[in-house]
């Protein structure tokens, strides 16, 4: 005798649930398996769509549309910007003298100077 006999699940429990079961699914597959596959997937949809509606909901709320205005910090008392007169002051300006500097670092900081 070999020592891995090949035995059927039905043959060895053949009175328990799980073979009657089995035995009535090689019969009927789509009536035992799959049409309750599909229910358990249709109603998984149904009881997941309000879990996933108020998760959108809840990013709504978060990220809500703003003005630019809102978005820059400005209050109703600040003046507003023509471009004329914004033009005609960078225009006074002197923008032909000018120095180069360099901005302070951190300390520990690499500045970047080669030596």
């Amino acid at each position: 005798m070999a020592p891995f006999a090949s035995k059927s699940f039905s043959a060895t429990l053949p009175n328990s649930l799980a073979a009657k079961y089995r035995n009535a699914l090689q019969k009927h597959p789509f009536l035992l398996f799959g049409l309750p596959f599909l229910t358990t997937i249709v109603a998984g949809s149904f009881m997941l769509t309000p879990a996933t509606a108020l998760r959108y909901e809840r990013h709504d709320r978060k990220n809500q549309q703003i003005t630019h205005e809102q978005a820059m910090g400005l209050g109703q008392d600040r003046r507003k910007v023509n471009m004329k007169d914004e033009f005609y002051r960078l225009q006074a300006k002197d923008l032909e003298n000018w120095e180069q500097r360099r901005v302070k670092r951190l300390p520990g900081e690499i500045d970047g100077i080669l030596e």
